[in-house]
């Protein structure tokens, strides 16, 4: 399904999702005027079709002691396929995301950790990697970010 067969109330239905995905059908019809059943064909569309490809809860790491984030970019040997670079970070505990990109660097790697010392220990832990031939992070200060 492409965004053009999406129409205003399918794009105010996500976006409502968005903010609380735990929304009542009739909290979310009562905001886009429509029934309850009618909100609900919408969204069982939405997943069928894959649109919606699921519901989640967004946790306060800091309070669980995983407060710092850093971005790492990756440089690989020339001739590391794409499978390795993601097979590279992918199990660590610490590796919430993993980009590959087209061009300089290979990779960016989005990592939550405790402290700084566990920053260093997963790095250390990264450039082990025999084909990694340089890394390059960056610390969060802060962030934003729309909901998916």
């Amino acid at each position: 399904m492409t965004d053009d067969l999406l129409d205003a109330t399918d794009h105010e239905i996500l976006g409502l999702l968005r903010e609380d995905a735990r929304r009542t059908l009739s909290d979310i019809a009562g905001r886009v005027t429509l029934s309850t059943a009618a909100v609900k064909r919408r969204i069982d569309r939405l997943r069928e079709t894959g649109v919606i490809t699921g519901f989640t809860v967004q946790v306060d790491h800091a309070k669980l002691g995983w407060g710092i984030e850093a971005f790492t970019e990756l440089r690989f040997v020339g001739n590391t396929k794409v499978a390795e670079i993601l097979r590279t970070t992918t199990r660590m505990p610490e590796a919430q995301a993993v980009f590959t990109i087209a061009g300089d660097p290979d990779a960016l790697v989005w990592l939550r950790v405790r402290d700084m010392a566990h920053l260093q220990a997963t790095i250390d832990e990264i450039r082990r990697h025999h084909q990694v031939t340089g890394t390059k992070t960056l610390i969060a200060l802060e962030s934003w970010a729309r909901g998916s």
